[in-house]
């Protein structure tokens, strides 16, 4: 079932790694197949040395495994709740990138200092709230989904302009339109989180970057007369 989403998932999993993202196994990426409704997850607790394709969990929209012999991901409720509500999305992953933690534990937003960050978020990286003790006991990894959920209605925040959040005391999430662009929003993310960083240090008064700044380089790659790249 789902064979070749299963090889996208794997790979795209298995080049966090490859790009320094994840120590260990603090990290996951899954895919969704929206005509069927069943979405592809790494399988939970399990060391990408010893991760193979056949290993990849499936799991329906309510969260009920369809296929796999292992557990999906801790993070599947939040995955899910993401599906769920912003249906242009089909890959999802979740890190603890140090850099892009360091901004989630002081509970900050990433703030848009230039324009590597306009190229590929429109404004600042949201951080999300702390989730309450009642979020926290109920049901902790679907209500990180509904809080980042929130964070994007409350501020208005496009999710697809910005394909990334860092939830508080916790670490970043990012999607695309599959595993694979996913995967290379978190790679974008840890950079410019550690380009953030390093501008504070420089100057820790820095203003963000003029919009009109920001306008022309996120608009000339995703606006509707880009022109970046080749045709």
């Amino acid at each position: 079932m789902l064979e070749d989403l299963k090889k996208s998932v794997y790979e795209a999993n298995m080049e966090l790694p490859r790009r320094g993202l994840v120590t260990y196994t603090w990290g996951n990426v899954s895919g969704i197949d929206r005509e069927h409704g069943l979405v592809v997850i790494k399988p939970s607790g399990v060391d990408y040395d010893s991760l193979t394709p056949d290993m990849m969990v499936v799991v329906d929209l309510d969260g009920n495994k369809v296929e796999g012999d292992l557990n999906p991901s801790s993070d599947t409720k939040t995955h899910l709740e993401l599906y769920k509500a912003w249906k242009e999305i089909g890959g999802i992953v979740h890190t603890h990138s140090p850099h892009a933690v360091a901004w989630a534990q002081a509970g900050q937003d990433i703030p848009c200092y230039g324009t590597t960050h306009a190229d590929y978020f429109y404004g600042p990286i949201p951080c999300a709230r702390q989730l309450s003790q009642k979020e926290i006991d109920e049901n902790y990894e679907k209500n990180t989904g509904t809080v980042i959920i929130e964070t994007f209605h409350n501020g208005s925040i496009n999710p697809i302009h910005v394909p990334a959040v860092i939830c508080h005391s916790h670490g970043p999430f990012t999607w695309g339109d599959d595993a694979v662009q996913a995967v290379y929003h978190s790679v974008v993310l840890e950079e410019v989180a550690k380009m953030a960083l390093l501008t504070r240090q420089v100057n820790h008064q820095a203003s963000q970057a003029p919009q009109r700044i920001q306008d022309k380089h996120f608009m000339r790659k995703h606006g509707p007369d880009a022109y970046y790249g080749q045709k």
